[in-house]
């Protein structure tokens, strides 16, 4: 069987994400051994960990589309929107991790802080909801 164009993306995505985060580990280490308390700066943990389960998260769409009901353009567009928001979140966490300028990026908020995480939630949720809907649907044809 071969992959979807919409799989095959997906899955370099996943392991572009697998590489940055096994990297990021590098750079988490590094600041534990330096560091008095042992921890790495808050963000450049988060930046770690989200990077680790957004590649898995990743993996885990390119089965949805793979055997997803909607057209390659629907999948990848929804997809494409997901990956955007993972990356974009894994790359703030990584520039508060560098400027060492924060410990909580919400706080103070602001309505461009809050604008930009809305749209986050749009993207990730609704994209999520498009291809796992795809997946839902084609699955429940092959019920009959």
């Amino acid at each position: 069987m071969t992959l979807t164009l919409a799989a095959q993306v997906a899955l370099i995505a996943a392991g572009v994400l697998f590489l940055w985060a096994l990297l990021l580990g590098v750079w988490k280490f590094a600041e534990i051994t330096r560091s008095p308390t042992g921890q790495a700066h808050v963000y450049v943990d988060i930046a770690h960990r989200a990077a680790l389960m957004y590649s898995f998260a990743t993996a885990m769409l390119a089965v949805f589309v793979q055997f997803s009901a909607w057209s390659t353009v629907v999948n990848t567009v929804a997809l494409g929107v997901v990956v955007f928001f993972f990356v974009t979140a894994i790359a703030s966490y990584c520039l508060h991790g560098v400027l060492r300028d924060t410990d909580n990026q919400m706080h103070p908020t602001s309505p461009m802080m809050t604008a930009a995480m809305v749209a986050l939630i749009i993207g990730e949720v609704g994209g999520s909801a498009v291809v796992i809907a795809g997946f839902i649907v084609e699955q429940t044809h092959t019920w009959s």
